[in-house]
């Protein structure tokens, strides 16, 4: 196991619910559920724990499944992802099992996928591939390591940032091109090609411990299954019309070069920077500045190592 050893900030709100019962699937797949509706329609999965320390995802899915919700058209599917990190996460030092050997995701290329490399994480990804494969459309459930606005990731094409506004939550939508470390779940495949009408999704729901993550993870899974024609209005009876929402593109994602990276200011992410040329950070002896006026920071990181990404730079989109 490769423990990451990063101090935390921020109390842990959220329960870990215990996805055992889960376990044998009933697609082949462990932790993998699939149900038909018998009527046409798209293939829609939720996912989470891709990262074994974000459990606002699992909430989500726990209830689905407990509550015996099934879809009205198409075929619902429902994974659980990085089980084995989750399994090992620990309230006591709940940044240690973000991954086993490595993030996964950043293993999501075909070139990785079918290589001889071996991992934790890419054994279940190759084994997780023939589901999504099948995956017509895809909300990626995740959590952020500050405390910040939530986010939509839309990826790089505009049938995602369009599957978002009709999801409606969160109030900030974020297209961008992913990692230079690797490729995301989000975009692995037809996901990402242009020519395709697959689409999929990546929610990041808030601090991955804080209460009001597991709430979004909620809200937005119904949303999400609603805005696909998976269930019915009546899910969101509860819930109040969704805010008007602020569209972004990531023009810069700051790729660390050296071993000395550090931020300017403590950021968090969601900061709107105001004018252009404003100090972010140094990478070494470089200093990272902002290119555009009202730029936002999107996730600064704390595993400020080479090669990861540091921060997104991202400015408004004009329509």
């Amino acid at each position: 196991m490769h423990k990451i050893s990063i101090p935390n900030d921020y109390p842990v709100e959220l329960p870990t619910p215990d996805i055992e019962p889960y376990a044998t699937g009933n697609t082949g797949v462990p932790f993998v559920w699939q149900f038909d509706s018998g009527v046409p329609g798209p293939n829609v999965m939720v996912s989470a724990i891709v990262h074994g320390n974000e459990p606002c995802g699992a909430i989500a899915l726990d209830w689905l499944l407990r509550q015996q919700i099934r879809p009205v058209a198409g075929l619902l599917t429902l994974a659980f992802v990085n089980v084995a990190a989750y399994r090992a996460f620990d309230p006591a030092d709940p940044n240690a099992t973000r991954w086993m050997d490595e993030d996964m995701n950043r293993v999501w290329d075909k070139s990785v996928l079918d290589s001889d490399r071996s991992s934790s994480e890419l054994e279940r990804a190759r084994e997780l591939r023939p589901i999504l494969d099948g995956i017509d459309v895809l909300l990626d459930i995740h959590s952020m390591q500050h405390l910040a606005p939530p986010l939509m990731m839309t990826g790089r094409h505009v049938r995602a940032k369009d599957l978002a506004r009709k999801v409606g939550v969160p109030e900030r939508v974020v297209g961008d091109a992913g990692h230079a470390a690797g490729r995301r779940m989000r975009d692995y495949g037809d996901f990402d090609d242009p020519t395709s009408a697959k689409t999929a999704l990546l929610i990041e729901c808030g601090q991955h411990w804080e209460a009001a993550a597991g709430a979004l993870a909620h809200e937005s899974m119904l949303r999400f299954l609603v805005a696909t024609g998976t269930l019915t209005m009546d899910v969101l009876a509860e819930y109040a019309d969704a805010p008007a929402q602020k569209c972004f593109t990531v023009v810069e994602a700051v790729t660390i070069e050296s071993e000395a990276f550090r931020f300017a200011q403590p950021f968090t992410g969601g900061e709107i920077i105001s004018e252009t040329g404003t100090l972010i950070g140094h990478d070494g002896d470089s200093a990272i500045f902002t290119t555009a006026d009202n730029t936002m920071l999107v996730m600064p990181s704390k595993r400020l190592w080479k090669g990861q990404t540091a921060v997104r730079l991202a400015t408004p989109d004009t329509q």
